[in-house]
């Protein structure tokens, strides 16, 4: 549970590295949020009988899906790019995944690589106590 709420801790902290566990494990927190919110989601509309209870009971839980998006996505792009960091890539290269068909697989490439050992120029070594846990 440490590595997936270390990024909400780090919320806008654009600078430094993030070991590949904070960023999968953030990656399965969103996933399972979206799980559970679509899961009730769909049970609550298929619970309904009219167009006007769905739009009752349905559009506020996705309302507040969206604000909850909205609210992860500065962690999310956040601990992107600190793991890119982690590769000795710039943040900028976040921009591959604009590249239609094969920008994700790059971006997943880049996500799957282990992080240089010792520092590099975007900061010391996650995976040293003395940084992972400060």
């Amino acid at each position: 549970m440490h590595w997936m709420l270390m990024p909400l801790r780090r919320y806008a902290e654009f600078t430094g590295r993030s070991r590949r566990k904070e960023y999968w494990m953030f990656v399965l927190l969103n996933a399972l949020i979206a799980a559970f919110v679509g899961l009730v989601t769909g049970i609550m509309a298929a619970a309904v009988q009219t167009e006007t209870q769905m739009m009752v009971v349905v559009n506020p839980l996705l309302i507040l899906w969206t604000l909850a998006s909205l609210a992860f996505a500065i962690p999310g792009i956040a601990v992107t790019i600190r793991r890119l960091h982690d590769t000795d890539r710039s943040g900028w290269s976040i921009l591959y995944g604009l590249i239609p068909f094969i920008g994700g697989f790059i971006l997943l490439y880049f996500y799957v690589q282990e992080g240089t050992p010792g520092p590099n120029r975007f900061g010391p070594d996650p995976k040293t106590e003395a940084s992972t846990f400060a």
